[in-house]
């Protein structure tokens, strides 16, 4: 209780904890930089209510991973009005910071002039697709603005662990090798599905070693966008003794049709789990290629330990 002017006379005032000396002590929170760079999510695919939802959730988590992020999302396919283009936020970015310094020169504060990349151009993508990425780069071109751009999130053992989460709520992978209990459908051959050609498939397969530590069971990628790729893997996992398989895509969402992905699964007899989507480790190393690109964080966040 206090009254208007202080602690009522008597009571115990409550006063700041002393920061703990030494090695052990927690560390200060990390905090965006005054007048950083944006970080521009760029988001392939046709533009839509869904990949909206997705890339809002991804850069939440960001934000919330970094206070003072300016986090803003561009659509490769956007339109500039309802699904604003990657270059149109590119653009508008560079305006917003010129009219920033021109107001505070305005108002006779000794500011400095801007430089420095204006954003920090992050590709929403699980793994290399040159054709996505030579759109990126074109967009960026296209938008004359001084922005760096980034490689895909892939791999990292964060991936490997959303596509254990995936599986295991379409129950197709135990939640947990440490617990002893069984799910009846789960898989004992995973095929990993990406997009982008031999190279995704190289890239994938880096992730899935990861992922067959933890599941205890055979994983091989195969190319969602070649002919046969899928249904080649299926067969080299059935061949090695695997019956029950499963697809597991190592895609975030936007980037393909959802009816290619359940086509894939038909043709190679297995069910499928859900896409990586807006799992929090997507945020996590989206704000992990930001921050390394300016030079204010570790390269990469930490994996969870293997199970």
């Amino acid at each position: 209780m206090s009254s208007p002017t202080g602690p009522v006379a008597g009571l115990p005032v409550r006063m700041p904890r002393p920061r703990q000396p030494g090695r052990h002590r927690r560390p200060e929170p990390l905090v965006a930089p005054e007048d950083a760079p944006a970080l521009v999510l760029a988001v392939p695919g046709a533009p839509s209510a869904a990949a909206r939802s997705l890339a809002e959730e991804v850069v939440s988590i960001a934000r919330s991973e970094l206070p003072g992020l300016d986090a803003r999302i561009g659509y490769l396919d956007g339109d500039d009005a309802e699904f604003p283009s990657l270059r149109f936020v590119l653009s508008h970015a560079a305006e917003e910071r010129a009219a920033r310094y021109e107001q505070a020169v305005a108002a006779g504060l000794e500011v400095k002039e801007p430089d420095g990349p204006v954003a920090v151009v992050v590709p929403l993508l699980a793994g290399p697709d040159s054709a996505l990425l030579r759109q990126v780069r074109q967009s960026v071109m296209d938008s004359r603005v001084a922005a760096d751009l980034t490689d895909v999130l892939g791999p990292h053992p964060l991936l490997a662990e959303a596509l254990h989460v995936r599986l295991s709520e379409a129950g197709l992978a135990r939640a947990d090798r440490a617990r002893l209990f069984t799910v009846a459908t789960a898989a004992d051959g995973i095929i990993l599905a990406s997009v982008g050609g031999e190279e995704a498939v190289q890239a994938a397969g880096i992730t899935g070693m990861l992922l067959a530590a933890r599941l205890a069971v055979p994983v091989m990628a195969a190319a969602l966008d070649q002919e046969g790729s899928i249904s080649s893997v299926a067969e080299q996992l059935r061949s090695s003794g695997s019956q029950q398989l499963a697809l597991a895509p190592y895609l975030i969402g936007p980037e393909i049709d959802p009816a290619l992905l359940a086509a894939a699964a038909e043709e190679a007899g297995c069910a499928t789990a859900e896409a990586l989507g807006a799992y929090p480790a997507i945020g996590k190393l989206a704000l992990a290629k930001y921050t390394t690109a300016l030079g204010i964080a570790p390269q990469q966040p930490q994996g969870a330990p293997v199970r």
